[in-house]
C-alpha cells in the first residue's frame, strides 16, 4: 500500500529541508512508553516500509540508545537515497557504572548536553548506533520548561551558543542536511525562530485536532519565514486514535472539556463515514507551514491501521464540522 500524501504538504518548498509528508516516529519503537520486542519493532519498521513510509525520527534518548539502533538496523538494508532519517542532540547517552537498568532500556545513562562539543559527539555516536555516515535533519531536542525548569533561559542560550552552531558546522560539511529543534511548546518554537536562523521544527502533540493553538501565532511565522513544521504525535497520546479509552498527553484521563469536543468530532466522523484516526492523522498537513506527520506505532497491527487512516478519503465538509467543534486557535 502506498502512503501517498492526501493533501499537497511537500517537501519542495523549504530549500534545504526534504521530508516525505507522513513518516514514523520512534519513541514507541524504542521502548519510551513501556517494552517493545527486538521482534515486534522490526516488523513495524518493516511493515511501515512496505507501507511507503520513507520518513523515520529516532533520538538517543528512546531507549538510552536503542531506538536509533533498531532503526539504523532496519534501514540499513535499503537504498539511502530512498528515505529521510532524522535523529536529535542534547540528551547524551553514556555508560551506567551497573549494567542492570530492569526497565528495558540499554545499560546506559542520559545526560543534558548542549555544547558545542557535545553536540559534536553526540551526532558522531548517533550515527554509530544508526550504522549511517549522515543524517538528513538532526533536531536539538527537548530544550523547554518542561524539561529544565527555571534553568531553561540558561538551556536555551546553551543552544543557541552551542548545539546550533556544531550543527550548522556539520550542515554544511555535508554530515547533516537540516537543522531544527524538537519540542512540544509553540512559545519555544517561536523564541527560537527569533533567536536562529533554523530549517525546521519538529512539534510533538501540539498542534492536532484537539490543540489548534499553533495557528496562532507559530504556523504564520513559520510559513512567513520558511521554516519548514513537522508534526509528532498527531494523536495527543492515543486519544484520537482510540477515543475515549486512549491516553491524553500522556494522562489515562482527559479533562471534561476535551472529552466533550472528542465525542462531537468522533459524531461528526462517522456522519461522514471517517474515522476519527484518519481526520487526525490527515488534519496537520492541511496547513501550508507542516511538511509532515510523525505518527508513533509500537506495533506491526498499529503500522498497518496507520496506513488504512491515512488512505481514508475525508470529504471537504466534514474539516468545516471538526474546526467547529475544536475552532481556530483552540487549546
Amino acid at each position: 500500500m502506498a502512503m501517498n500524501a492526501p493533501s499537497a504538504a511537500g517537501a519542495s518548498r523549504h530549500g534545504r529541508l526534504k521530508v516525505p509528508s507522513i513518516g514514523l516516529g520512534g519513541a514507541a519503537l524504542g521502548g519510551m512508553h513501556g517494552r517493545v520486542s527486538e521482534a515486534e519493532a522490526a516488523a513495524t519498521l518493516e511493515a511501515a516500509w512496505d507501507s511507503g513510509v520513507r520518513y523515520f525520527d529516532t533520538a538517543p534518548l528512546y531507549g538510552h540508545g536503542l531506538g536509533e539502533l533498531r532503526v539504523g538496523a532496519t534501514l540499513r538494508s535499503k537504498p539511502r537515497e530512498s528515505y529521510t532519517l532524522s535523529t536529535k542532540v542534547g540528551w547524551r547517552i553514556r555508560p551506567l557504572s551497573s549494567a542492570a537498568t530492569g526497565d528495558g532500556n540499554l545499560p546506559f545513562q542520559r545526560i543534558i548536553d548542549y555544547s558545542y562539543d557535545g553536540t559534536l559527539r553526540s551526532v558522531e555516536d548517533s550515527l554509530m548506533r544508526l550504522g549511517h555516515d549522515r543524517i538528513d535533519v538532526a533536531f536539538v531536542h527537548d530544550v523547554d520548561p518542561y524539561n529544565h525548569g527555571p534553568a531553561y533561559p540558561a538551556r536555551f542560550a546553551e543552544v543557541v551558543e552551542g548545539a546550533l552552531p556544531a550543527l550548522v558546522r556539520l550542515r554544511n560539511e555535508g554530515v547533516v542536511g537540516a537543522v531544527g529543534i524538537g519540542v512540544n511548546n509553540c512559545d519555544v518554537c517561536l523564541d527560537f525562530l527569533a533567536a536562529a536562523d533554523l530549517d525546521c521544527l519538529l512539534l510533538a502533540g501540539r498542534y492536532s485536532l484537539l490543540d489548534r493553538k499553533a495557528e496562532i501565532a507559530l504556523l504564520p511565522e513559520c510559513e512567513r519565514r520558511g521554516v519548514g513544521v513537522i508534526i509528532g504525535a498527531p494523536f495527543n497520546s492515543g486519544i484520537l486514535a482510540k477515543g475515549r479509552s486512549g491516553k491524553f498527553n500522556h494522562a489515562d484521563n482527559a479533562p471534561p472539556d476535551v472529552l466533550a469536543r472528542l465525542d462531537a468530532m468522533t459524531q461528526a466522523c462517522q456522519s461522514h463515514g471517517v474515522s476519527l484516526m484518519a481526520a487526525a492523522l490527515q488534519f496537520p498537513t492541511r496547513h501550508p507551514a507542516v511538511l509532515s506527520v510523525l505518527p508513533g506505532p509500537r506495533s506491526e497491527e498499529q503500522m498497518r491501521g496507520i496506513a488504512r487512516a491515512w488512505q481514508e478519503p475525508i470529504p471537504e465538509g466534514l474539516w468545516s464540522e471538526l474546526a467547529a467543534v475544536s475552532p481556530w486557535g483552540a487549546a
